[in-house]
């Protein structure tokens, strides 16, 4: 590793104590290498999290710009369900 900041954290007593557990048994070479990889997840969520709000976005734009709603039954909603699974899909009634 090239760039290294060393940071002062706190963290709890159990904490401590299963990050010390994890190097004793060996998944883990350091404590720091535990938090790195505490951290790589947690990137790794953040990342995710963005592309879902950026998805959710693009979805809500779709529907925006699908046109107005329409009422239709709940009958209505699963014939075409069952419909689109069979690879028979209705027309929509207006």
């Amino acid at each position: 590793m090239s760039n290294i900041d060393k940071i002062s954290i706190a963290i709890t007593r159990e904490q401590h104590e299963k990050i010390k557990a994890a190097v004793e048994a060996g998944a883990y070479a350091t404590t720091s290498e535990v938090i790195r990889d505490a951290l790589r997840d947690w990137e790794f969520r953040e990342e995710l999290r963005r592309l879902e709000r950026e998805r959710i976005g693009q979805l809500w734009d779709e529907g925006i710009a699908s046109g107005p709603g329409r009422e239709c039954s709940l009958e209505d909603i699963i014939e075409r369900a069952r419909s689109r699974a069979a690879g028979t899909e209705i027309e929509r009634s207006s």
